[in-house]
């Protein structure tokens, strides 16, 4: 996540939440995308280090746990760039100019100069963000499921090109007999079913097979896995986009919650500001007098309502605004308390967080010391394969 300002509620719907249900599902790894900040605040750099620390905050404070995932910065991981500088040798320029959202951004943010390398590249320093930790999965929004199969090309690519070891055939094979004889026999048959006759349930049977071995090593197991589909030793494994449910959180105004439309509630809001934000919504334009019946779908307030309020509540919102029988004032009361009853323990856990910096620092040293170690064993791998590990 790009550290842009203090997190608000269309990050926690939209994003936080499931990170935390994810942190419980799979090894997780979440980072704060500092230097994919620059792509596009390149000229005032003054909010990125304070943005850094609050972003950090806000994480924990919904739930996200180190304890879990691990938790770092890009910028201190010099791995990111090393891996962006190797992958931008063999990456075709077009496909980084057919990337959607390259030529969208440069339309939505006309006031921003963004024809730099920087901003054609980030895309490519995405993948190497990934690619880094041979991640299975990636969780996004429908969005940005280009920029995944980006980086499912960018491995295939790298596998083609630099996957074919000296000996590949005999250290497969080799392999192999590892198995035992049962597994072995069971491998090459899959094999042959899926290279023969393109069975995709051999395929799968026999990838679950191989990553199920546990005498063989990391390094015979990609070899497996990429003699099984007719290509060398998979050294950046394809990751896949773990889609997350849509949840657009409707903003003060109705449109989508965004600070570049000044409709947000932070996560550290206070109570009082947040009864202030909520009062002062617009509501069904043609209810003009406490009497004239209002229609909750032309209605902001409502849309909030779909999120905060159970279906007894909802009825009620209905009825009494269609009959004229409720003020705004007294339909916006529920959604005020119910906000506020989830950003109270958020609340409580920032404080809590803001007061001891030095535990700030101890997360993000430790998250980095774990990612740095996963990162650096991807890099042997990637280095050797391109001729560049010097003994």
């Amino acid at each position: 996540m790009r550290p842009t300002g203090r997190l608000h509620l269309g990050h926690y719907h939209g994003v936080l939440k499931n990170w935390v249900r994810l942190q419980h599902e799979y090894e997780c790894f979440f980072f704060v995308a500092d230097w994919h900040a620059l792509t596009t605040h390149y000229e005032d750099v003054r909010i990125i280090e304070q943005s850094v620390w609050d972003m950090l905050v806000d994480w924990l404070a919904a739930g996200v746990d180190p304890a879990h995932a691990t938790l770092f910065v890009q910028s201190r991981m010099p791995q990111h760039a090393e891996l962006h500088l190797l992958l931008s040798m063999m990456t075709p320029l077009g496909w980084l100019e057919r990337v959607p959202t390259y030529k969208d951004q440069q339309d939505r943010l006309r006031e921003k100069d963004l024809a730099t390398y920087g901003f054609l590249g980030y895309p490519l320093l995405q993948s190497a963000d990934i690619l880094l930790y041979r991640a299975g999965h990636v969780p996004v929004g429908a969005d940005q499921i280009a920029h995944v199969e980006l980086t499912r090309e960018v491995a295939r690519r790298f596998n083609h090109l630099y996957g074919r070891e000296p000996g590949f055939a005999e250290a497969v094979e080799a392999a192999v007999s590892k198995m035992g004889k049962k597994n072995a026999r069971l491998y090459t048959e899959l094999r042959k079913k899926y290279q023969e006759l393109g069975d995709e349930d051999a395929l799968a049977t026999a990838q679950a097979l191989v990553r199920d071995q546990q005498n063989i090593t990391l390094g015979d197991k990609e070899r497996l896995l990429g003699s099984l589909e007719g290509s060398g030793k998979i050294i950046l494994p394809e990751p896949q986009p773990l889609l997350t449910p849509a949840a657009r959180m409707p903003g003060l105004d109705g449109q989508k919650m965004s600070k570049s439309y000044h409709n947000t509630i932070t996560l550290r809001e206070e109570p009082d500001e947040v009864a202030r934000k909520i009062k002062v919504m617009p509501t069904d334009p043609a209810r003009v007098r406490l009497s004239d019946p209002g229609d909750p779908d032309k209605c902001p307030v409502w849309a909030l309502h779909e999120i905060y309020s159970d279906a007894p509540m909802q009825d009620w919102v209905q009825n009494g605004c269609r009959s004229a029988g409720m003020g705004c004032l007294t339909c916006k009361q529920p959604i005020i308390d119910a906000i506020n009853e989830e950003l109270a323990p958020m609340r409580e856990r920032a404080a809590m967080l803001e007061a001891n910096p030095d535990l700030l620092r101890s997360i993000l040293a430790d998250g980095c010391a774990a990612a740095r170690e996963v990162a650096e064993d991807t890099l042997d791998e990637v280095r050797s394969a391109m001729g560049l590990a010097y003994r």
